[in-house]
This record gives C-alpha cells, sequence and structure tokens, in this order.
C-alpha cells in the first residue's frame, strides 16, 4: 500500500505510526483508517518489531477523530458507517506488540478514544483529552465509552461524555488515562525509552500478557459492533446532522430542535 495519510517508519524495533494530516488537526477520514489497518498488520507480522507507536504530526494535534469536513451525511469508505474505525481499534488490541500512544497534542472524540484503546500513553505536558462526540452529533458506542469506563472508572467516563470538557496531561495522568506526563521537549526521549525497555523483553510473554489483559474486555467488541448499527441510523437523522453542520458554520448546535 502506498501511504497518503500516514507516515510508517521501522527502526530498533520500533515501528512508528504517525496521522500526517496536521492541517486537519490529524483527524482521521476512511483512507486514513485503511493505511492505519495496513500498517499495524504490518508490524504485527514483522519478527523485528516490538512495540508500536502511534501519534499525530506537528505539534498542535494527536489526533481529533473523525474529520468532521468530510463527513455530510457519511465518511464515504466502507463499512456500517463508511469509516472502519472498529478496525482500526481491534487492530491495536489484536496486534501481539505493545501500542503506545505518544500524545503531541490534541487527543479529542475520536483521538481520545485511540489513546484509550492502545496499551500505554506517554503525553507531553502541553496535550489535551477529551471527548467531543454529544457536541457534534457522534458517540463512540464501544471501546470509546465501556473501556473508558474500565480506564477511568464509571463516573469519570461519563463525565467525559456527558460534558465534553477538555482535560490537560496532568489531568489525565491522575484519571488514570496516560501513564506519564513529560515536557514537550522531552516526549520523544521518552517515548524512546519506553520502547527500548520494551523490545529488550520476550515478545512471547509480552504477547500472552496483552492477549490475557483484553480477555477481561474482549465483550465490548461484540458490544460495539452491534451498537455501530444503531449509530448509523443515528447519523442519518436531523439531529446528528445538526451537529456536523454547526461544526462546520462554527455556531453553536441546536440539537433539540431536531430531535422527533
Amino acid at each position: 500500500m502506498e501511504y497518503q495519510d500516514i507516515l510508517y517508519t521501522k527502526q530498533d524495533g520500533i515501528a512508528t505510526i504517525t496521522i500526517n494530516r496536521a492541517a486537519q488537526y490529524n483527524a482521521f477520514r476512511a483512507q486514513t483508517c485503511e493505511e492505519m489497518i495496513h500498517a499495524l498488520k504490518d508490524a504485527d507480522y514483522d519478527r523485528q518489531i516490538g512495540v508500536v507507536v502511534l501519534t499525530g504530526a506537528g505539534d498542535k494535534a494527536f489526533c481529533t477523530g473523525g474529520d468532521q469536513g468530510t463527513q455530510d451525511g457519511g465518511y464515504g469508505g466502507r463499512g456500517v458507517i463508511g469509516l472502519p474505525i472498529e478496525e482500526v481499534q481491534s487492530a491495536i488490541r489484536d496486534i501481539a506488540k505493545p501500542v503506545i500512544a505518544r500524545v503531541n497534542g490534541f487527543a479529542i472524540g475520536g483521538g481520545n478514544v485511540l489513546v484509550t484503546i492502545c496499551d500505554l500513553a506517554i503525553a507531553s505536558d502541553r496535550a489535551q483529552l477529551g471527548q467531543a462526540g454529544p457536541r457534534v452529533g457522534s458517540v463512540d458506542p464501544g471501546f470509546g465509552t465501556a473501556l473508558l469506563a474500565r480506564v477511568v472508572g464509571e463516573k469519570k467516563a461519563r463525565e467525559i461524555w456527558y460534558l465534553c470538557r477538555r482535560y490537560t496531561a496532568q489531568e489525565a495522568l491522575a484519571m488514570g488515562l496516560v501513564n506519564a506526563v513529560v515536557p514537550h521537549d522531552q516526549l520523544d526521549a521518552e517515548v524512546k525509552k519506553w520502547c527500548d525497555e520494551i523490545v529488550e523483553k520476550s515478545p512471547t510473554a509480552i504477547a500472552l500478557a496483552k492477549k490475557s489483559f483484553n480477555v477481561d474486555t474482549e465483550m465490548i467488541r461484540g458490544m460495539g459492533g452491534l451498537a455501530m448499527h444503531a449509530l448509523k441510523l443515528y447519523y442519518e437523522t436531523a439531529e446528528s446532522a445538526e451537529g456536523g453542520n454547526a461544526f462546520r458554520e462554527k455556531r453553536k448546535p441546536e440539537f433539540r430542535k431536531h430531535v422527533k
């Protein structure tokens, strides 16, 4: 595959996947998802790779979720909602290597979900994390909600989704959403340090540990697959469309005018 939306490199046992859409704050479209799936599977198959780093290009954003600028009633790709994001999420969980989120900036919406799903997360002190779904007429009815509750607790997860606030990297650390926070100019060095420590370890032991961790929350995958069909129906409503329209028009959405 020739990558258009991501950068993919491998060095010293570390595979790095960079969402390369800085002008869109590294929001993903269908093409981005396809490329991420391909790269994750390649890293999984490569026995020389011991760990994967997922990040975003530039200094402003890790990832800000689905590209609302291209939605217009659907994302245009394959899958239930025209965006195979559930396959990206599954790929992160399924590969036998740890995936570290290098959170260099905004991790909002679907980007926040990626941080949640990654095995580990290391954040710049400039990073901001949070949800945006109910603000733009969307939701992640699987790992983004249920797994988040396992990570940060039920009350905090509900706060994150219901209020759509933004949280500093230090606040994310306190709630357990990230593992470490470092000064922005030390982010790469810290990520490399963690990667080097993992690469030294037994790959089979690491793989077994990861699969064992995943067993406890595997039912969320089935729940999310079912809920994606409900999400598709929601995306076809005027209420959901109002969120995307308001975002593109840079105004406050009026959801209740469209509730039937």
